[in-house]
C-alpha cells in the first residue's frame, strides 16, 4: 500500500517545509519539523539536504536547527516589491500622504537592514528620496527599530546583539543599554519614532502591520523635515497612520 507521503508530489512536500520554516518565529530541529509537515525523518532529512544545497534553507552550525535560506528570503522580497502586488499598496500610500502632506513609506526587515518595499513622496521639493529596494539601519530609524522591538525574544536579542550601533547624528542610539531600553519602550508603545537618528532635520513615525498570524511583519511610517513637522505634530498622526496599517494588512499575501 502506498504511503501518504508518496502520494503528494515531491514538489508540493518540499513547498510545505519552506512554509513551515518561513512561519516559524525560530529556528525549528529536525524532530518538530517532521511533527509539522507530516513526513519521516529520513524523507525530510534528504530533503532538507536538498533545499541547503540550493540556499533555500540554512542548517544552524553545529546543530540540527533549520531557519529560512537567503535564497528563499530573496524570493520573498522580490514577491513583495512585484509590480502586480504594489499597486494596491500604493494606492494606501498615496492616500496617507494626500491626508499627512508627508512621505510615507511601506517597509520590512531584510536580514539585518529595513528595506523600502514602497514609498510614496511628497509633493514638497525639500525631501529625502529613495526608491522601492532601498536598504537603511535597523538602530536608527523608526521602521527599523519597530520592527527589531517586536521579533520574538530570542530572535530580538540575537539581532539586537549583533548590530552595529554606529553613530549618524548627535542623537543616534549607540549604546547597547540605552537601545534595549528604547525597544522595551517601544514594545510597550506599539509605535517607533526617529528623532534626527538617521539624519539630522528628519523625522519619523513607523506603526507595525499586522499579519494574519499576529505578527508584526511590516510597518507604515510617516517622514518628513523637522523644520516642517517637529515629532510631536508627527506623533498626532498615530492614528491614520494605525488605521492605514490594518488597510495595508489586508494586501498582505
Amino acid at each position: 500500500m502506498p504511503r501518504k507521503e508518496d502520494s503528494v508530489p515531491a514538489t508540493l512536500r518540499a513547498v510545505a517545509v519552506l512554509e513551515a520554516l518561513a512561519a516559524a518565529e525560530r529556528p525549528v530541529a529536525l524532530a518538530e519539523l517532521t511533527t509539522l509537515v507530516r513526513l519521516p525523518k529520513p524523507t525530510l532529512y534528504r530533503m532538507l539536504a536538498m533545499l541547503d544545497s540550493a540556499g533555500l534553507v540554512m542548517r544552524e552550525p553545529g546543530a540540527r536547527r533549520y531557519a529560512p535560506g537567503p535564497r528563499l528570503a530573496m524570493l520573498g522580497r522580490n514577491v513583495m516589491l512585484n509590480a502586480g502586488l504594489r499597486a494596491e499598496r500604493r494606492v494606501i500610500l498615496a492616500r496617507l500622504v494626500d491626508e499627512i502632506g508627508e512621505t510615507c513609506n511601506f517597509t520590512m526587515l531584510d536580514a539585518d537592514q529595513v528595506i523600502y518595499v514602497d514609498r510614496v513622496e511628497t509633493a514638497w521639493p525639500l525631501r529625502m528620496t529613495l526608491t522601492s529596494g532601498s536598504h537603511v539601519p535597523l538602530h536608527c530609524t523608526a521602521s527599523g527599530k519597530l520592527l527589531v522591538a517586536l521579533l520574538p525574544k530570542a530572535t530580538r536579542e540575537r539581532l539586537a546583539g549583533q548590530l552595529a550601533l554606529t553613530r549618524f547624528t548627535d542623537t543616534t542610539i549607540t549604546d547597547p543599554k540605552r537601545f534595549a531600553a528604547e525597544l522595551a519602550r517601544i514594545r510597550t508603545r506599539r509605535y517607533a519614532t526617529d528623532n534626527q537618528e538617521y539624519h539630522a532635520g528628519l523625522v519619523c513615525v513607523a506603526v507595525p502591520v499586522i499579519d494574519r498570524s499576529r505578527r508584526a511583519c511590516a510597518a507604515i511610517a510617516v517622514q518628513a523635515p523637522v523644520s516642517r513637522m517637529p515629532l510631536e505634530r508627527a506623533l498626532a498622526y498615530l492614528p491614520v497612520l494605525r488605521r492605514a496599517a490594518e488597510v495595508m494588512a489586508s494586501t498582505l499575501p
